[in-house]
């Protein structure tokens, strides 16, 4: 497998107040556990900033136009609930974007099988209209829609296993059959949403889980929920948004996984990918609050899409 790691210094300086959980050293603990050894094949590429246009392959101009709004000269200015911005944040958001965009690119002209886009801030709260929980711009839809506009992908199916429900993700599209929303998270939960009768045009594909559950629970919920729907899609490209704060160390939630569940759920939706998709997967980084949690999944999971 040739993967690609996208990233960026500008994400360091996408700064939130002190003491708040999606701050730079999460990217910082990521960079320490890729250091290892093993990872010396994998391929790391510079982010470049996206075009605004992007921005609207998922988003209204009039969205666009109110986070650069917020955007401050100096300091750290609060615009939504929990959602803050300094004044690197809109290119770092950008930036995302275009590692995104770069990633879809990657797998469909053969360069990669597979990319990880390690970006911050996150998007899969990122609604049509509305940032917030720590997202400003959804990556993983952006993805999807370029993916369609660009290179003629006909099916999309982005999986998002944040313990959080992708609320942004499914509000984008929740009427297009083209593209399958599948969701792990943990239920009751920020922001409220995810419910198993949360259908769209039968694109939507919920499976909460109750707090305090772990492996089993999760497994179960892929093998049965997941899998299933996103093998007879037959997508030509597989999204994931991967966060990674279901992990027992995470501070914002109550669900027991581990490092070696991110590991399998990577090889399994990999192995769809296979038959279906030449390969194509790519991976944006979301959620994943504990340093050492983040740090140990994300490197797991950016190993197996290595190794296959």
């Amino acid at each position: 497998m040739t993967t690609i790691l996208f990233e960026n210094p500008i994400f360091l300086q996408h700064e939130t107040p002190e003491g708040h959980p999606e701050r730079p050293d999460r990217l910082r603990a990521l960079n320490l556990a890729l250091e290892h050894d093993r990872f010396q094949p994998l391929v790391r590429r510079k982010a470049e900033q996206a075009n605004e246009d992007f921005v609207l392959l998922a988003h209204p101009e009039a969205h666009l136009r109110s986070v650069m709004d917020v955007i401050p000269e100096e300091g750290i200015n609060h615009f939504e609930a929990d959602t803050y911005a300094s004044p690197a944040s809109l290119q770092a958001a950008l930036s995302g974007v275009g590692g995104a965009i770069a990633a879809v690119d990657a797998v469909f002209s053969g360069e990669a099988d597979n990319v990880f886009v390690a970006a911050r801030p996150p998007g899969h709260h990122a609604e049509k209209n509305r940032a917030m929980g720590f997202c400003f711009f959804n990556n993983a839809a952006i993805a999807a829609r370029h993916a369609q506009k660009a290179h003629g992908a006909e099916r999309v199916a982005i999986v998002d296993w944040d313990v959080h429900h992708g609320n942004g993700t499914q509000d984008i599209f929740f009427d297009d059959p083209s593209v399958l929303f599948c969701s792990t998270h943990q239920m009751p939960l920020y922001p409220g949403t995810g419910a198993k009768d949360e259908t769209g045009a039968g694109n939507i594909v919920n499976a909460p889980l109750s707090p305090e559950t772990g492996s089993d629970h999760f497994r179960e919920a892929f093998r049965s929920r997941v899998l299933p729907r996103v093998a007879d899609f037959r997508p030509d490209l597989i999204v994931i948004s991967a966060g990674f704060d279901a992990h027992h160390r995470d501070p914002l939630a109550q669900l027991h996984l581990v490092a070696d569940d991110f590991d399998w759920a990577t090889a399994k939706l990999m192995e769809i990918a296979e038959r279906s998709a030449s390969n194509r997967v790519v991976s944006v980084l979301e959620g994943g609050y504990d340093l050492q949690g983040l740090a140990e999944s994300a490197a797991t999971h950016i190993f197996r899409l290595m190794r296959g």
